[in-house]
C-alpha cells in the first residue's frame, strides 16, 4: 500500500488550515470587521473592544485579578447555564485587572475542557 499520497494530504490540510487560521487571526486585529447577510439578517463580526471597567473596582471595591479569572473560568459552563435563567449572573467580571485575569480566565477554561476530554477518554 502508498503511504506516500497520505503523507502529501495531510501536508496540504496542514497548510490549508494554518492559511484560514492566520486569514481569520488577520481579521481579528483593531478596526477591522466583517458583515455577514442572509436574507433575513445582517451580522457584523469585529474584534472585542476595550473593557471600560478595567481596573475600576466594583461595588465592594474590589478589582478581580488572575485568582478570580482562574475560579471564574473553572466555573464557566455552570454560570454560562445559570445565566440563561437569572440575568443577575454572568461568566465574566468586567471590573477586573486586564490581561491578568484573561489569563486566569482562559487557563480555568482549559483546565475543565482538559479534565472533560480526560474523563471521556477514561470511560472508553
Amino acid at each position: 500500500m502508498n503511504r506516500s499520497g497520505g503523507g502529501e494530504m495531510k501536508k496540504q490540510l496542514v497548510f490549508g488550515l494554518f492559511t484560514a487560521l492566520s486569514v481569520l487571526m488577520a481579521a481579528c486585529g483593531p478596526d477591522t470587521s466583517v458583515q455577514v447577510n442572509t436574507p433575513s439578517t445582517t451580522m457584523q463580526l469585529k474584534a472585542p473592544g476595550p473593557n471600560p471597567m478595567v481596573n475600576q473596582p466594583d461595588g465592594s471595591g474590589l478589582i478581580a485579578r488572575a485568582g478570580a479569572g482562574l475560579w471564574h473560568g473553572l466555573i464557566a459552563p455552570v454560570t454560562l447555564v445559570i445565566s440563561f435563567f437569572n440575568s443577575d449572573v454572568h461568566m465574566y467580571e468586567v471590573h477586573n485587572a486586564g490581561s491578568e485575569y484573561d489569563l486566569g480566565f482562559l487557563l480555568g477554561v482549559t483546565i475543565i475542557i482538559a479534565l472533560l476530554s480526560l474523563f471521556a477518554r477514561m470511560r472508553r
